[in-house]
Formats: C-alpha cells, sequence, structure tokens
C-alpha cells in the first residue's frame, strides 16, 4: 500500500537555514542583551570572538574589527557588559548570535569592578607611589589647563586664578565626556610636555557628574599620561566625593576645579601681608641686634684708655725703641769693623803669597804656550797651504790640478795656483774629459763655428805633454783652455747626432 503523500513544504538544509536567518534578522534587528563576557578571543584578523551568558543561557557574540575599535570600553573576561547589536544566524553552523556593534558596562556595580580591578593592576606598577609624585612650583609663569572650553569650569578657573594672583593660562579644548574623550584628554597631557616653552603647572579639571560621566579619567591612557608627565599634575575632577584614577595619578588632587586654582598660586593679598609681616619682623630684628652691637660697642669704649693719652704712651715707648735700635746698629758695625780688621791682618800675607804662586804659575805656562805656538815654527822660515776657505791641505795628495790655494807665512799669506805634472795616459784622458764637457756646454751654432776650424792646437801658455803614437800630433794642455788633435772629428759627430 502506497504511503499517502504529505502536505508538508520540502525544503533543504540551505533553504530552511536562509529561512531562519531572514526571520531572525528580521524580528531582532536591533537589540540589547545584557550578559557576561565569557570566552573572549581575539583572532588576528582583527575580529573579536566571545560569549554573554547569564545565569541559565549563552548567547554566541562577534565584533567585527571595524566595531571593535570604536567602542567605548575594552572588552575583558568576566566583565558584565550591555550589548547593542543584531542577532543573525550562522548557516555553517546551525547557531545564531550577535553581532555587536556597541558596547557599555551593565550598572554602576560593574563600573566599580571594573575601576578596583584597575586600581589594583595599576597599584602593582607603581603609578600611585608617593615617590613620583612632584613638587608644584610656589609661583608659576604659565598653567596648562586640560578641559572643555565651552563649560563652566574654565570660567570658575579663570576668575579664581585672577582674583588670587594673575598668571598667563594656556588651554588645551577637549572633551571631557562620551567617546573619544579619554584619548583627548591624554593626548592633550603629553602635548603640554612636547611644548618648546612648557607651562610650569597643569590642570586637569571637569565638573561633577556620574560614576558614568566621570569614566573617561578612569580609562588608562589618561592615567598613564598623567603619571608619566614631567610637568606637575593636579586632578581636578567632579566634585569632592568624586574619585578617579587620574587623581591617584596626579601630583596633587583638589576636590573641585576652583580649589585646584588655589593650589595652582599663592593669594596675592596674603602673599603681600606675609612679605609685610616679613619686612616687620626683619626690622625688628635687625633693630634688636644693632641696639645690642650699640650697646657693646659703648661698653668696650668706656674700658679703652684715653685716645691722647695712648698715643703719648706708645709715641714714647716708640722714641726709646728708635734710640735703642740705632745705638745697637752703631755698635753691630764697630764690632764688624773690628773683625774685618782683625782678619785682614791675618790673611793678607796669606793672600800675597798665593797671588805671587798664581802670577809665577801663570808666567810658565804662558811661556810653555809660546813656545808650542806654529807661529814661532812660521818664524824659523816654515809655511802651510789652506784653500780658499782656511781648510788645511796636509798633503800633496790632496791638490787638484790648477786649484787656487792660499799659502801663509809668519809676515802674511799670499794666493796661488796648483801645477800637478801629470803622466801621459792620465793627461789624455782628462783632455778628452774636459774637452767632452767644454763642447757639452756648447750651443749648435757655436758647435758649428767651432768645427768650421779643423784641426788646431792652442800654444797660449801650453805644456808639451807628449805625441799621439797613431797620428803623431801633439797634445797641448793650457792652465785655463784645454782642447786636443780630436776636436774636429768629434764636432762632427756631435753635431751629427743632434741633428738625428
Amino acid at each position: 500500500m502506497l504511503p499517502i503523500a504529505s502536505t508538508l513544504p520540502e525544503y533543504t538544509v540551505t533553504e530552511i537555514s536562509l529561512a531562519l536567518k531572514k526571520m531572525v534578522e528580521t524580528g531582532f534587528a536591533r537589540v540589547r542583551v545584557r550578559g557576561e563576557i565569557s570566552g573572549l578571543k581575539r583572532h588576528t584578523s582583527g575580529h573579536v570572538y566571545f560569549a554573554l551568558k547569564d545565569q541559565d543561557s549563552v548567547l554566541d557574540g562577534v565584533c567585527w574589527r571595524g566595531s571593535f575599535q570604536g567602542l567605548s570600553i575594552s572588552p575583558q573576561e568576566g566583565m558584565e557588559v550591555i550589548a547593542t547589536g543584531r542577532l543573525t544566524t550562522y548557516p555553517g553552523r546551525s547557531k545564531y548570535q550577535i553581532v555587536v556593534e556597541g558596547m557599555e558596562l551593565a550598572g554602576e556595580g560593574a563600573l566599580l569592578k571594573l575601576l578596583e580591578d584597575r586600581k589594583k593592576k595599576f597599584v602593582a606598577e607603581g603609578l600611585f607611589d608617593e615617590a613620583r609624585k612632584k613638587t608644584l612650583p610656589f609661583l608659576p609663569s604659565l598653567i596648562g589647563i586640560v578641559t572643555s572650553p565651552t563649560g563652566a569650569v574654565i570660567r570658575d578657573m579663570l576668575h579664581r586664578l585672577e582674583d588670587r594672583f594673575p598668571v598667563p593660562v594656556l588651554l588645551w579644548p577637549v572633551a571631557v565626556q562620551g567617546e573619544g574623550a579619554a584619548s583627548q584628554v591624554a593626548a592633550a597631557v603629553r602635548g603640554f610636555n612636547t611644548l618648546e616653552t612648557k607651562p610650569d603647572l597643569l590642570i586637569v579639571a571637569r565638573g561633577g557628574g556620574s560614576l558614568e560621566d566621570l569614566w573617561a579619567f578612569n580609562e588608562e591612557c589618561v592615567v598613564r599620561a598623567i603619571a608619566e608627565s614631567q610637568i606637575p599634575v593636579i586632578s581636578a575632577i567632579g566634585h569632592e566625593t568624586d574619585v578617579t584614577l587620574a587623581d591617584f595619578a596626579a601630583d596633587k588632587r583638589a576636590p573641585t576645579p576652583t580649589a585646584a586654582a588655589e593650589f595652582a598660586v599663592p593669594e596675592r593679598l596674603h602673599l603681600a601681608q606675609a612679605l609685610s609681616q616679613y619686612g616687620s619682623r626683619l626690622t625688628t630684628r635687625l633693630q634688636h641686634i644693632l641696639s645690642l652691637y650699640e650697646s657693646q660697642l659703648d661698653g668696650l669704649r668706656r674700658g679703652l684708655p684715653s685716645l691722647g693719652a695712648w698715643i703719648e704712651e706708645y709715641g714714647q715707648k716708640l722714641d726709646d725703641y728708635v734710640e735703642r735700635l740705632i745705638n745697637t746698629k752703631e755698635r753691630f758695625f764697630e764690632q764688624q769693623q773690628i773683625l774685618l780688621d782683625h782678619l785682614s791682618h791675618r790673611l793678607s800675607p796669606i793672600l800675597m803669597a798665593t797671588l805671587q804662586n798664581a802670577t809665577h804659575s801663570f808666567e810658565a805656562l804662558a811661556q810653555l804656550l809660546e813656545s808650542y805656538s806654529y807661529t814661532r815654527t812660521l818664524e824659523r822660515g816654515f809655511s802651510f797651504v789652506t784653500t780658499l776657505d782656511q781648510t788645511l791641505i796636509p798633503r800633496r795628495s790632496k791638490t787638484t790640478s790648477l786649484q787656487k790655494v792660499q799659502i801663509h807665512f809668519y809676515d802674511g799669506s799670499v794666493q796661488a795656483e796648483i801645477e800637478v805634472d801629470l803622466p801621459r795616459q792620465q793627461a789624455t784622458d782628462f783632455l778628452e774629459a774636459t774637452l767632452e764637457t767644454m763642447i757639452i756646454a756648447l750651443t749648435e751654432e757655436e758647435l758649428v763655428k767651432l768645427s768650421s776650424f779643423g784641426s788646431f792646437n792652442v800654444r797660449k801658455k801650453a805644456k808639451r805633454i807628449g805625441r799621439n803614437p797613431k797620428t803623431k800630433k801633439e797634445a797641448l794642455i793650457t792652465p785655463r783652455r784645454v782642447l786636443s788633435f780630436k776636436s774636429s772629428q768629434y764636432l762632427k759627430e756631435k753635431i751629427q747626432r743632434r741633428k738625428g
């Protein structure tokens, strides 16, 4: 028997999943869900996955990277929050989830718990230690203020500063509440520290409000910016009962913004009164000291003798000392004269004998030196030869032909020229070398002119030194000018080499 056909519509898995997805997204387009964050995980893509749970149920959630960067708080494990977003399904796993677009803490209890956790963290890091806090300047020349430019806070602070002690103020306008307020406040504190002309003091201020309103001053970026500031910071956030983490990080906490202005500068009237009091006390003290010294001076003056009598007494003593000094000087000179005369009588014979012995020794040495002098040798007919620069020529081998010398006699000196008889071969070599030296120094015109003369001899003051065995021609040498029988042939060869 065939089964009866069902009248129910038939769906595929994908069709039923898409239908459910459409139904859920249409019915819950915008929702707010309160729960505790569990299983928080940040993916490498920047997306954040977690679950919201309460006592009985669990709802998966996801926050895309773009939405996560715009959240007003940073989600943490175990934090109770209210997530705003839309419900959807994930067909790949047959589950539904919330796509979170916004997030806030769920009630004051959750805020206080988060605040306490952050406080413990900063205390452990030492950001709230008293040793880190800087001393406020007594009278700053420039004050930087970080607050809203439109609220009553800035007006109250400026009025209070004007009343107490007017100083220049530099305002860095920021948002003190809402999204982005914390980052603006942190950037302002760091910005003041990077200015070329830095303020001497910073005031971070905001008016009163709820815990949520003041939450920007509990953010980690603000706390760290205040703690790292090189400029002393006064925190003036909310009323006296409002306490934020920025108050613990600041160098000085003021209960109100007006009180911060009072902490920043002294009151001019009180300062003038204090200066006047100090001046009066100083004047009184100086007068008292002067009176005391005057009394002491009067007592000393009464104990001193009369100035005239004192001068007369010491004048008399001075005359006595002068007279005694004169007498002592005369006696000293007399004694020294007697001693000198006595020593003179004793030393005169000894000195005369010593002087005579020295005279005799000197005369003997002088005679001995005179006997050894070369002038005595010259007197006996000897002489010695030197060069023109007075260098001694001790032997014949130290001389050269045609050398200028000076001969020294007893009664003076004369100049002379050396003539040396050379052996035949040595004379021939000497003539050829001299001729070559002379011809090398000649110009080409002089060479041509000289070669036209052919072979020639120079007999001016010449001395015959031999014959060439091959040509039977004579070679001559003169004191000043030397040529040889080879001159003509040598000149021709020289000219040919220059032309080549």
